[in-house]
């Protein structure tokens, strides 16, 4: 029986691009409240999989995808405010992109502080570092204000000081918390559940507690 609580039910449903699947017999619930990381190798699908929960839950997602897309000549603050570019307007939003105003500035500057980037707001996103660059990704995810994360390795430009500290935000920011992950000691650390992908399909699917190293080694071989 699938719960009230339910926000992804998938059995037995082929997952992929253009009709060409890429995993195969995906059976998937997952509970809002949940946190939920998704590991295996480069290639596996990892992103597939992240991308079907996102369009399956629509409206209800921040999406932080693995490649920033900034756009290089505007500054930090603009490039997180369009996180928020659907709730308003198009007159609006040019208004607000040509004088965003004080508030505007505030709040955005507001939500950097913990991803310290406060310094950077006016910069153009061309001359953050990478490491950057995935912070002010992950800020227009988070000025979404959605009751669910999902993010394609959100932190893996990341030194592991500042992943822990960007995940720890995250979880604090949202309801449900759906990241693919490269380091099983963050995925352990901040999820209290792992989908382990391999060879095409969902190798295992349990709670941290339940997994030893070695069904976790058994991805990457």
């Amino acid at each position: 029986m699938v719960s009230d609580n339910s926000l992804v039910d998938w059995r037995q449903q082929d997952i992929g691009i253009a009709e060409r699947p890429v995993l195969s017999q995906v059976r998937l619930n997952i509970q809002a409240g949940e946190r939920v990381a998704v590991l295996g190798e480069s290639g596996v699908g990892k992103s597939t999989l992240l991308d079907a929960l996102r369009q399956s839950l629509g409206e209800q997602v921040a999406w932080c995808p693995q490649h920033a897309g900034l756009v290089p000549t505007l500054s930090v603050l603009h490039n997180v405010y369009m996180g928020r570019l659907n709730e308003y307007s198009w007159w609006l939003n040019v208004w607000r992109l040509l004088f965003p105003g004080q508030r505007l500035s505030s709040d955005i500057s507001q939500l950097l502080k913990p991803l310290n980037l406060q310094e950077c707001l006016h910069q153009r996103a061309e001359s953050l570092s990478g490491g950057q660059q995935q912070r002010c990704n992950i800020a227009r995810a988070l000025y979404q204000n959605k009751a669910v994360f999902v993010g394609d390795e959100p932190v893996s430009a990341l030194d592991e000081h500042q992943a822990d500290a960007v995940l720890n935000l995250i979880c604090e920011r949202h309801q449900t918390v759906i990241v693919a992950l490269h380091d099983v000691e963050l995925a352990r650390r901040h999820c209290s559940r792992i989908i382990g992908l391999r060879e095409g399909r969902v190798a295992f699917d349990a709670p941290v507690a339940e997994l030893n190293d070695r069904g976790i080694r058994q991805l990457y071989q």
